[in-house]
C-alpha cells in the first residue's frame, strides 16, 4: 500500500506522516521523503549550488525515487540516499530500507510526476495557509540548514512561492484526501490511519487464507 503525502513547504506533511506512524504499527511502515532524492550537486561550485531552483521538479532525481518505490512494492530492499542540505550534496553513506506492507512517500512535488501518482493507493494533500507555511520554513531553515533570514526570504520570493503556484497548488486536484491545517487536524489523520489499519488487517487475513 503506497501512500503519498503532498503539500507546500511547511504545510505539515511530516507531522501528518509521523501522526500516522504513531497510530499504526511503525514496524509495518516505510517512511520516505522526496527531499532525500535531490540531485547530487558536488561537481558544481558552492555559489552555483546555492543558486539552483530546488523547488522545480528538475532538481529531483525522480527516476531513482520511482525505481525505489517499484522495488519496495516488489518486495526488494533499497539504498536510500542521504542528502546534506548545507552543502547541497549527497552523503557517501546510504540507508538500507527493507520492504514493508505500507510505504509513505512525503514531498512537495510527489504529485507532479505521473509515474509516482501511478504507484500510489492513497493520495493526501496537506493544505495550510501561506503565511503559516512561510513562518515554519523560516524557522526550520535557520535552525536546521544554516540559512539566514535574508537568504530564506530571497529564496521564498524568487523560487519557493512561484514554484508552489506552478506545480504544488495545481497538483492538489489529484488528492483523494485534503487535510486542512496539517497534522493538527486529528479527525483527518484518524480517518487515514483507520483506513491503513483496515488494509493491513485485510492483507493479513488474505495471506492467512491463502496459506
Amino acid at each position: 500500500m503506497i501512500i503519498g503525502i503532498c503539500g507546500g513547504t511547511g504545510s505539515g506533511k511530516t507531522t501528518v506522516a509521523k501522526s500516522i506512524l504513531k497510530a499504526v504499527n511503525a514496524g509495518d511502515v516505510v517512511f520516505m521523503q522526496q527531499d532525500s532524492y535531490y540531485r547530487n550537486l558536488k561537481d558544481l561550485p558552492l555559489d552555483y549550488r546555492q543558486a539552483v531552483n530546488f523547488d522545480h521538479p528538475d532538481a529531483l532525481d525522480n527516476d531513482l525515487l520511482v525505481h525505489h518505490v517499484k522495488r519496495l512494492k516488489s518486495g526488494n530492499a533499497v539504498e536510500l540516499p542521504l542528502y546534506d542540505f548545507k552543502t547541497h550534496t549527497r552523503r557517501s553513506e546510504t540507508l538500507l530500507i527493507e520492504p514493508k506492507p505500507i510505504v509513505i512517500i512525503e514531498g512537495i512535488l510527489i504529485f507532479a510526476d505521473p509515474r509516482l501518482l501511478e504507484q500510489m493507493d492513497i493520495k493526501v494533500f496537506v493544505d495550510t495557509p501561506d503565511d503559516i507555511r512561510f513562518i515554519r520554513r523560516l524557522r526550520r531553515d535557520i535552525a536546521e540548514r544554516g540559512r539566514t533570514i535574508e537568504t530564506v526570504i530571497e529564496q521564498y520570493l524568487n523560487t519557493v512561492r512561484p514554484m508552489h503556484m506552478q506545480f504544488v497548488e495545481p497538483s492538489k486536484r489529484y488528492a483523494d484526501v485534503i487535510i486542512p491545517e496539517g497534522g493538527h487536524n486529528l479527525v483527518s489523520v484518524d480517518l487515514i490511519s483507520g483506513k491503513i489499519r483496515e488494509r493491513l488487517s485485510n492483507t493479513l487475513t488474505a495471506n492467512g487464507e491463502s496459506a
